[in-house]
């Protein structure tokens, strides 16, 4: 009797322990497969872009696609961010065999991406451009948000031949040479000689990092030699700052009735601040906020085809107000009145 016990007894902690088992087993099962069913639900997005260090409007554009391509959006979305082209295809080249669903890329060079654009194309995934275009067919990509810099290129010429006294002799102070913004950019300044509306008196680069310091070298190196110049045309704020740095400690006067005139480009909030304040002259705008509207074609099923530019806006020291400053720039705010040397 007391052997029959001990055996029911026995038998019943076995039996408890293997339904408690079981019943563990199947909460981590089930967790399991909630989190594949989660990951499998996420659309996959392989996101091509340059470092957040090249410049304010990167920074903002990179944390712009983090923002909206996140877990919490629907999307399971890695980002790789290179200035140097040969890296950022063999990044696309591994999101490719990764099989994503969606390609975003914003490219350090506009030219040698023929062949990893067609096989996207192959394996059936949907190619999406933003900020910079690529030179290839529109074939070889499905859609593209993209900043018209022919278009910022030409507005800030624009203004620079109806704004600076002539004769005009400027410095220009490109960008990343080969990208798509400093083609743009420099082709007006370029077509503008051409054409004997102006003089460029110095020509230099902030190199592939859009460099202050070498930005500022350029413009340092214009006064060594002794040129003559009234207007600085960098190509993005940074180097517009370096640009203004080397007058400062030249000792000549800039901005509102100084006598070099001083356009930057990208819309950082300190830039406008010392347009505003007219330290600075003019500033074109990049918007770098194009994650929002792509992940809306995305979302919608209804991606466009070809090229869609962004509409961009001019801010020059007469004009700009503290709303505009709000609405339109990106970055930190230093406030009314603060000028950042």
């Amino acid at each position: 009797m007391e052997f029959r016990t001990r055996w029911l007894r026995l038998s019943m902690t076995v039996g408890l322990i293997l339904v408690l088992g079981l019943g563990a087993a199947g909460v981590l099962f089930a967790g399991g497969a909630g989190e594949e069913e989660e990951k499998s639900s996420l659309i996959n997005v392989g996101i091509v872009n340059l470092p957040p260090e090249e410049s304010g409007y990167r920074q903002a554009n990179v944390e712009d696609m983090n923002n909206v391509f996140s877990k919490a959006n629907g999307y399971d979305a890695k980002q790789t961010n290179t200035g140097d082209n040969s890296e950022q295809i063999a990044a696309a080249k591994g999101y490719i065999r990764d099989g994503v669903d969606y390609l975003l890329i914003s490219a350090a060079n506009a030219s040698g991406w023929d062949d990893t654009l067609k096989s996207a194309k192959d394996a059936g995934i949907k190619v999406i451009l933003f900020d910079r275009a690529i030179d290839t067919d529109e074939s070889n990509f499905q859609a593209a948000l993209l900043s018209d810099m022919a278009y910022e290129g030409n507005t800030a010429v624009e203004w620079v031949l109806n704004n600076v006294s002539n004769p005009i002799n400027l410095i220009l102070i490109r960008g990343q040479l080969g990208s798509a913004a400093e083609i743009g950019r420099s082709k007006a300044v370029l077509d503008a000689e051409k054409a004997g509306k102006l003089k460029i008196v110095a020509d230099g680069t902030g190199g592939d990092s859009w460099s202050l310091e070498e930005a500022r070298k350029v413009v340092e190196a214009a006064i060594a030699a002794g040129k003559d110049f009234n207007v600085i045309y960098a190509e993005n704020d940074g180097m517009a700052q370096g640009a203004v740095q080397a007058l400062d400690a030249a000792g000549i006067t800039h901005g509102r009735n100084g006598k070099v005139k001083v356009i930057g480009f990208d819309f950082n909030r300190f830039a406008l601040r010392n347009v505003q304040a007219g330290y600075w002259d003019a500033d074109m705008q990049c918007n770098p906020r194009q994650a929002a509207e792509i992940s809306k074609w995305i979302k919608s099923g209804n991606l466009p085809s070809g090229i869609i530019y962004q509409k961009e806006l001019l801010f020059t020291t007469d004009k700009i107000t503290d709303q505009d400053i709000e609405n339109w720039g990106i970055n930190a705010d230093p406030g009314k009145g603060v000028v950042t040397k």
